[in-house]
């Protein structure tokens, strides 16, 4: 017998398809993880970055993993679909401490996680997967989503990026991913290229300048996130607010809020 976690990742798992690509607007709290499922999205995903920025902590493996997994463990009481977490490089020094980060998240209620390389060098992120498949296959599953982040840092020579990508994604799967995440690359010739060569699900982050999600699902992506920028957006209009009720006395940015009752009614609703 299957528990209701198990369930929820075998639904995550189903949902990444390129005839319909799963697109994910990123939550960094419950009212916006609320909000998102509201809306009609199949599955929640969190941005560390707005997770991070809401705790009052930049992003970039300041954040605790206690601090993240207390964020995670909320949302997927919240809401009924299924939770994937951003656990940046695994909050861990070592891959047995990405490993227990894995089953606590695992235990918070997550279906999926994504991981990333960043600048460590893909052997040792290799090697924190691998103990994240371990972890995450003794707690009952969860999807493994390896991040990439070659085009997203610029890393290495651009005449060999792809190859290099490519490299780090084979190396990433046969440790145990079950998708893959590159971010940093709008150019259809790339995402084209990365869809045809992996053996798992592609995601993509998009963002102004990025094909739509009809379009990727042609090039062969099954995932589409938007990371950070719902809440970069978010705290724009915070700001925008500020400047014209200093500079105008106006309060045109916040004429489209979502109405009061309707925002309370949905942090209630599943209490």
């Amino acid at each position: 017998m299957t528990t209701a976690r198990q369930d929820k990742v075998l639904l995550f798992r189903s949902l990444h398809d390129t005839a319909a690509p799963l697109a994910l607007a990123n939550a960094w709290d419950v009212a916006s993880a609320r909000v998102v499922e509201a809306a009609g999205a199949a599955a929640i995903a969190t941005t560390s970055a707005g997770v991070a920025w809401s705790l009052g902590l930049p992003d970039g493996d300041a954040l605790g993993r206690d601090e993240a997994i207390a964020v995670v463990a909320r949302i997927a009481r919240a809401v009924a679909v299924p939770v994937t977490a951003d656990i940046e490089g695994g909050y861990g020094d070592d891959p047995a401490g990405v490993a227990e980060t894995v089953a606590a998240v695992a235990e918070a209620g997550a279906a999926g996680v994504n991981i990333e390389d960043g600048a460590r060098p893909p052997a040792e992120l290799a090697a924190r997967l691998a103990a994240a498949r371990k972890a995450a296959d003794e707690a009952g599953g969860l999807f493994l989503n390896a991040r990439i982040d070659t085009y997203l840092f610029g890393l290495g020579d651009p005449e060999t990026r792809l190859a290099e990508t490519l490299s780090r994604a084979r190396r990433y799967v046969e440790a145990g991913a079950d998708g893959v995440f590159v971010p940093g690359t709008a150019d259809p010739a790339v995402i084209t290229a990365l869809a045809e060569a992996l053996p798992v699900p592609l995601n993509v982050m998009a963002g102004p300048g990025t094909p739509s999600v009809p379009d990727l699902a042609a090039l062969g992506v099954a995932r589409v996130s938007l990371g950070s920028s719902v809440a970069q957006a978010a705290y724009a209009t915070a700001r925008r607010t500020t400047e014209h009720l200093l500079s105008t006395g106006t309060y045109d940015p916040v004429s489209d809020a979502i109405p009061f009752p309707e925002l309370n009614s949905l942090l209630t609703a599943r209490r």
